[in-house]
């Protein structure tokens, strides 16, 4: 009898141990889906000019310091996100895509509009 008690309690531990495991694979995958659902895919061409984020400004903070460097020249975009970047200032640097956004260069058109008070 003592026997056939252990027998059903070591199959109940091992259902316990199963769910647990589906339920630790199915947090995993709702964490990667929602992880994943918030990157955004950034298409870079070779030619196109970009900034580089400046991660190392965490460690000294500050409220006017510049968080973007560049303009940087895409020289080729590489598998998994990365991409190969050129300044004449650091020569080629392979960086994460995610640290890049496009740089929009060219005259600033500024709209001025007048707005005239008049008393009542």
């Amino acid at each position: 009898m003592a026997g056939q008690n252990r027998l059903m309690e070591l199959n109940e531990l091992e259902e316990f141990r199963n769910e647990a495991y589906e339920n630790a694979k199915i947090y995993k995958e709702k964490s990667k889906a929602f992880h994943d659902k918030r990157i955004l895919r950034k298409d870079f061409q070779p030619g196109d000019k970009v900034l580089l984020f400046n991660s190392r400004l965490k460690l000294f903070p500050g409220k006017l310091k510049l968080r973007w460097s560049g303009p940087y020249t895409v020289v080729v975009s590489l598998p998994y996100g990365a991409v190969q970047v050129h300044s004449e200032k650091t020569g080629h640097v392979k960086v994460n895509g995610q640290r890049l956004k496009h740089y929009l260069e060219g005259p600033v058109e500024k709209c001025k509009s007048v707005v005239t008070l008049e008393p009542i």
